[in-house]
């Protein structure tokens, strides 16, 4: 895998043979950052993943923590979106109407409405935080996300340790202000 470049469909349904046990672990740090309904547990969120990276065509992986750093984005994509979902969920907005002598079980939410928010909230920071300076913002990935190391997120950024440490250290703090700022509206 260390040479990985283009790969094809086939190529990817390799690369996560070959890694799928670490995508799990990574998984599992995501998954309990964010309790709350299993409905995306540790196996779903990495088959969506692999689903997401599939779909998109060819994968360019340098090596495999370059792979992890994407795969983590992917993962923090739709952990995003099942927040999204929550707060959408929480307003009425996947709602249908019926008559009040029908009783209907709600549908399951991915995550407590506190955090979605927060993590709604993290990500629109990210967001913000990759037009400032995307390279901080793909640290966060990696090491927040991803839970690759300060050496593994060097090499997936072709970077240097300790530029990676400096950069996790400024965004770390930026993201809180913002964060911060978002809480009090």
């Amino acid at each position: 895998m260390e040479d990985a470049t283009g790969t094809e469909r086939s190529d990817v349904d390799d690369l996560f043979q070959l890694i799928y046990d670490e995508l799990r672990a990574l998984a599992r740090r995501q998954r309990r950052r964010w309790h709350g309904d299993y409905t995306l547990d540790t196996t779903a969120l990495v088959h969506e993943a692999y689903l997401k990276l599939a779909d998109r065509g060819p994968v360019k992986a340098a090596s495999r923590a370059h792979f992890m750093a994407l795969a983590a984005r992917a993962m923090r994509q739709i952990l995003c979106n099942y927040a999204r979902d929550r707060q959408r969920q929480k307003r009425g907005g996947d709602r249908e109407r019926v008559p009040l002598d029908e009783s209907r079980i709600p549908p399951a939410v991915p995550f407590p409405v506190e955090q979605a928010a927060e993590l709604v909230a993290l990500d629109t920071a990210l967001r913000k935080l990759a037009v400032v300076n995307a390279r901080q913002s793909d640290v966060v990935e990696c090491r927040f996300f991803g839970g690759l190391s300060v050496e593994e997120t060097a090499a997936a950024l072709g970077v240097s340790p300790a530029t990676v440490k400096r950069d996790w250290h400024f965004a770390r703090a930026w993201l809180y202000r913002e964060m911060q700022e978002h809480a009090d509206m």
